[in-house]
C-alpha cells in the first residue's frame, strides 16, 4: 500500500506526538523503574557472585524472604543465617531474570514487581515482591520465590507434595 506525502507526514506527526507524550509522561517513572530494576539485578548478581554482604544490603532491615518451601518464611536476619554457609563456600545461587514487570504506588515510593527467572536446577521460577524507596536507595521489603508448575503437571505435583508432607487432601 502506498501513501501520499500528506499521509506520510500525518503518520509521522502522530508517531512523534505519541512518542514525545510517552517520554514526557513517563520520564520520572522510567527513572524509578530503572532504579528498581537495577536493585533487583544487583540482588541477583550478588547471589551469583556469592557476595553475602552486598546481597543482604538490598534487603530492608525488616524484610521478609519467602522461599519455595512452605516452611521458608524468614526475616532478613533469619534468611542470612540460613544462607551464610552457601555464601561462605563461595557458591550461593544463580537466578537469571528473563522478564520483569514493575508497578508503583501513586507517590512512587513503593514498587511491586514480578519477574520470571531461569535457574539451572529449578528451571523457570517467579520472583515477586515489594521494594520501598529509602535514603539508601530502593530496598526489598518482601521477596517471594516460587517454582512454576505447568497446569498439566499440577495434579501430579500436588499428589507428590501431599505424599511428602503426609497431608490429607483439603475438603
Amino acid at each position: 500500500m502506498r501513501f501520499g506525502a500528506g499521509a506520510r507526514l500525518l503518520i509521522a506527526a502522530v508517531l512523534l506526538a505519541r512518542t514525545g507524550a510517552a517520554a514526557a509522561q513517563s520520564a520520572e517513572g522510567m527513572f524509578a523503574q530503572g532504579q528498581v530494576a537495577a536493585a533487583l539485578d544487583g540482588f541477583h548478581a550478588a547471589a551469583a557472585a556469592a557476595e553475602e554482604e552486598k546481597y543482604f544490603s538490598y534487603l530492608a532491615p525488616d524484610a521478609v524472604f519467602l522461599g519455595t518451601d512452605a516452611t521458608e518464611r524468614w526475616t532478613r536476619d533469619e534468611f542470612r543465617k540460613w544462607a551464610h554457609p552457601y555464601f561462605a563456600r563461595g557458591k550461593a545461587w544463580t537466578y537469571k531474570p528473563r522478564s520483569r514487570w514493575i508497578a508503583f504506588s501513586p507517590d512512587r515510593r513503593t514498587a511491586w514487581f514480578d519477574e520470571l527467572l531461569d535457574n539451572a536446577s529449578l528451571g523457570t521460577c517467579r520472583g515477586s515482591g515489594v521494594l520501598v524507596a529509602t535514603s539508601d536507595g530502593w530496598k526489598i521489603e518482601q521477596y517471594n520465590l516460587s517454582i512454576m508448575v505447568p497446569n498439566d503437571a499440577a495434579d501430579a505435583v500436588v499428589k507428590t507434595i501431599r505424599g511428602a508432607a503426609g497431608a490429607a487432601p483439603a475438603k
